[in-house]
C-alpha cells in the first residue's frame, strides 16, 4: 500500500504561524520554518490590539508574532520600537473615535473599539498575504498593491488570478501560421507588416503608444516574426507596465482599482482576462449569477456574437475596475498569436492623461461606431455584465459612477 502513496502530499490544516508558535513552545528547531535555538529568544511584534495610558506612561497590548494570543501581553511604550505599527494603530484609532464623534483618546478604550481595531489588524495581514500571492502569480512588470481602508471586507473568495485567456470547453483557438519578414516594422514595414496583412494601418508611433481611432482592430508582431522582442508593435503582450492598486471604494461601489503612477494618453493599461466560453454557456451561467447579484460577462462580438470572456471566478486585475459614464480607459480588440476574429484579446488603453492615484474605469455599455474596410465591415461593440443586468437580463440596474455625465442607469 505503501509505494502507491509514494509523491502524495497532504496540506498541512495549520497556519504557518501556529507551525512557528509548536516549535518554540516546544523547544523544536526547524529550519523551513525558521525557527532556531537563536530566534526562539527573539520576540517581534505582530500587530497591537489595545492601548492604555496612566498619569505617567501608555502602554500597549501586543499580539507577538508565532505565539498564540493567549500570550498577548501588556508592555510599556518606552520598551517598544515597532514605531511602523504603533502609527498605524493610531491612525486606526483615530479614525475609529472620530465615527464615533469621539474627541480626545481616552485612558482605557472601550471594547468595542479595541475589538474593531484587532480586525483591522487582521484584515491588513489578510490582504497583504494577497497582495504577496498576486505579485507571486503575475507574469507581468507592473507590480499589484491592495488596500481597505473603508471597512473590514477580506480578500474575495472563490476568485483566482490568471495572466492570459483559459479556454473552455469545446473552444480551439487558431495559432497564427506565419509571421512578417521586417527588420524595422515601424519605418521600414515589409508588405505593411502584421497589420498590412490583414489590410490594416500600424496601430503604435515609436512610443508604444496607440494612434488608431477605437473601433479599428490592432494587429501585432507574434512569435513567428522576425522583429525582436522590442519592436514598437509588440505592446500588449508585454503586459501590464504600470503599478496599479485594489482597493475598496467609499461610495458602495465595491472593490476598484487605481493607478499609482502617472500615465500618459493612449497608454496600454491591461487586458480583460477570464475563462472563454460560448454564448450557450454564458446564458446558463448569467441565471446562476442573477441570483448571486453580479456578474462579470464580457460579450465578444466583434464579427459574429459567439464568445463570452467570465472573469467572475478567475481573472487578473481588471476583474476589479469599476464602471464609469464617463471613463477614462477605452477598449481596443487586439490580435497576436491569434487569428480568429471571433475572439479577440480585449485590451484596454488610456483615453487621456491619468494621475497618479486616480480611479481607472471603462465604461461597461461601450458603443464603438462600426469600421468599413477594404476586407469587411466590423462591429466593435462590447457589453459586460459587470452587475445584473446585461442587455440579456433586461434588469435595471442604478450607476453610482457620480459622472457628471451619469447615465443614471448600468442597463
Amino acid at each position: 500500500m505503501a509505494e502507491y502513496l509514494k509523491g502524495c502530499s497532504v496540506s498541512c490544516k495549520m497556519s504557518w504561524e501556529d507551525l512557528q508558535a509548536l516549535c518554540r513552545g516546544e523547544k523544536l528547531y526547524c529550519k523551513q520554518l525558521g525557527v532556531n535555538r537563536g530566534s526562539t529568544n527573539v520576540y517581534d511584534v505582530e500587530f497591537i490590539c489595545d492601548y492604555k495610558k496612566t498619569k505617567h506612561e501608555e502602554f500597549y497590548l501586543l499580539k507577538w508574532k508565532g505565539f498564540p494570543e493567549s500570550d498577548n501581553s501588556w508592555e510599556p511604550k518606552r520598551n517598544l520600537k515597532c514605531h511602523k505599527l504603533i502609527k498605524q494603530f493610531h491612525l486606526d484609532l483615530d479614525q475609529q473615535l472620530r465615527r464615533h464623534k469621539r474627541r480626545y483618546t481616552p485612558k482605557k478604550l472601550d471594547k468595542d473599539i479595541s475589538s474593531f481595531l484587532v480586525q483591522k489588524a487582521k484584515l491588513r495581514q489578510s490582504l497583504k498575504r494577497w497582495e504577496a500571492h498576486l505579485n507571486q502569480t503575475r507574469n507581468h512588470p507592473g507590480r499589484i498593491f491592495v488596500a481597505n481602508e473603508v471597512d473590514l471586507e477580506a480578500p474575495p473568495k472563490n476568485f483566482t488570478y490568471i495572466n492570459n485567456y483559459k479556454v473552455g470547453q469545446g473552444i480551439v483557438l487558431d495559432e497564427m501560421a506565419v509571421g512578417c519578414e521586417c527588420k524595422n516594422c515601424l519605418e521600414e514595414p515589409m508588405n505593411g507588416c502584421c497589420p498590412g496583412a490583414s489590410l490594416h494601418r500600424m496601430a503604435y508611433n515609436d512610443k508604444g503608444l496607440v494612434r488608431i481611432r477605437p473601433g479599428q482592430p490592432i494587429y501585432e508582431c507574434n512569435s513567428q516574426c522576425s522583429c525582436s522582442s522590442e519592436c514598437p508593435n509588440r505592446v500588449v503582450q508585454k503586459g501590464i507596465q504600470v503599478d496599479l492598486c485594489i482597493f475598496k471604494t467609499e461610495n458602495g461601489r465595491g472593490w476598484g482599482v487605481r493607478t499609482l503612477q502617472h500615465i500618459k494618453k493612449n497608454t496600454f493599461i491591461m487586458e480583460y482576462v477570464g475563462e472563454i466560453i460560448t454564448n450557450e454557456e454564458a446564458e446558463r451561467r448569467g441565471h446562476v449569477y442573477d441570483c448571486q447579484g453580479s456578474t462579470y460577462l464580457f460579450d465578444l462580438d466583434y464579427v459574429e456574437d459567439v464568445y463570452t470572456v467570465d472573469a467572475a471566478h478567475q481573472g487578473n486585475i481588471s476583474h476589479f475596475v469599476n464602471h464609469s459614464c464617463n471613463p477614462n480607459l477605452q477598449v481596443f480588440n487586439v490580435f497576436i498569436n491569434n487569428i480568429d476574429e471571433r475572439l479577440p484579446r480585449i485590451a484596454l488603453f488610456s483615453t487621456r492623461a491619468i494621475r497618479s492615484g486616480e480611479e481607472l474605469t471603462f465604461d461597461y455599455r461601450m458603443q464603438i461606431d462600426p469600421v468599413d474596410t477594404e476586407s469587411t465591415k466590423m462591429d466593435s461593440s462590447f457589453n459586460l455584465a459587470g452587475l445584473p443586468g446585461s442587455p440579456k437580463k433586461r434588469i435595471r440596474v442604478e450607476c453610482r459612477c457620480g459622472s457628471d455625465s451619469c447615465r443614471k442607469y448600468l442597463f
